[in-house]
């Protein structure tokens, strides 16, 4: 049995962790990004640690890649017609969650038992690890002032540029020792197709996590999450154009450096790979388009054969 720990946020990661999770010989820990967590309607809502539990349970909505399957918006229509802001779409079952996960927290229980209650009671194998049960949030600086990333994401729908970002609580954050000890004791390190700015820098930033993913004596693979200089999913490209990074696959190899040993591209960047070696980092070509379980699986094995 394979144990691996597994660094993801948004869609992409949801789908990378359901590929290793179809793997019957495969121990998989996700340490999942809570930097957009943010409370609506007095409620605390933590958007990619929900699609990771979503989409592990099979209960996601396949159609948008977030939000559950046969949903209904009745509450978020009772709230629009009292006047509140309904910008963030949140449906009926998932109130059911946040009204849980909020009660728990008044009640003093962690974000990591709550997290973890959550996916147990929903049928997930794979263990579910938040990489603190601190606060951090992300926020973007735009010209008009700084934004949560929600504002920024799902309110303006990502299109105001970006000038900077940052990370809330981060520097007071702490890590949870169930994250120190997926990355100590793992096989394999994978970091997943994910924002590698405001999904996977929030884990990796979080005091002690960078230290123990350099220490850990497991092969650390990196895949990509564009594909031609482009992103399946989401604003990646184009934050990273704005803060002066390369938008491909080499641009992400730049950006994790020396943290990672190998990074995984798509065939349609198979010429990136000479450039990659040169950075000291092995370039594997994959399809890392995941449209389906299969391609999620099929890409989770290649994943896994590259480093046995």
């Amino acid at each position: 049995m394979q144990r691996v720990t597994l660094l993801a946020g948004g869609v992409g990661g949801a789908k990378m962790a359901e590929g290793f999770d179809a793997l019957g010989d495969v121990d998989l820990s996700v340490i999942g990004n809570i930097a957009d967590d943010a409370a609506f309607h007095g409620l605390w809502v933590s958007p990619d640690i929900d699609t990771l539990t979503y989409s592990l349970a099979g209960r996601i909505d396949r159609a948008q890649g977030w939000g559950v399957a046969d949903e209904a918006l009745r509450a978020l229509g009772v709230l629009g017609e009292l006047g509140n802001d309904t910008w963030m779409t949140l449906g009926d079952r998932d109130f059911g969650l946040h009204i849980y996960r909020t009660h728990a927290l008044q009640q003093g229980q962690s974000r990591s038992e709550i997290a973890a209650h959550v996916a147990q009671v929903f049928g997930v194998k794979s263990q579910i690890i938040l990489p603190t049960d601190d606060v951090v949030q992300t926020r973007v600086r735009t010209a008009d002032g700084w934004l949560s990333f929600q504002e920024y994401f799902v309110r303006e729908q990502c299109q105001p540029d970006v000038l900077e970002l940052g990370f809330d609580g981060i520097k007071a954050a702490r890590p949870t020792a169930a994250a120190l000890n997926a990355i100590s004791t793992a096989d394999l390190i994978v970091i997943a197709p994910s924002n590698p700015l405001v999904s996977i820098d929030p884990i990796l930033n979080v005091p002690g996590i960078r230290a123990a993913m350099a220490a850990a004596s497991a092969p650390k693979i990196a895949v990509s999450p564009l594909i031609d200089g482009k992103v399946v999913k989401g604003p990646a490209d184009r934050m990273m154009t704005a803060l002066g990074l390369r938008a491909d696959a080499l641009g992400v190899a730049q950006h994790y450096g020396d943290l990672i040993d190998t990074m995984v591209i798509d065939h349609a960047d198979a010429a990136l790979v000479g450039p990659i070696n040169a950075l000291g980092i092995s370039a594997k070509c994959a399809q890392t388009l995941m449209k389906d379980l299969g391609d999620k699986s099929a890409l989770a094995s290649a994943i896994l054969a590259g480093v046995r």
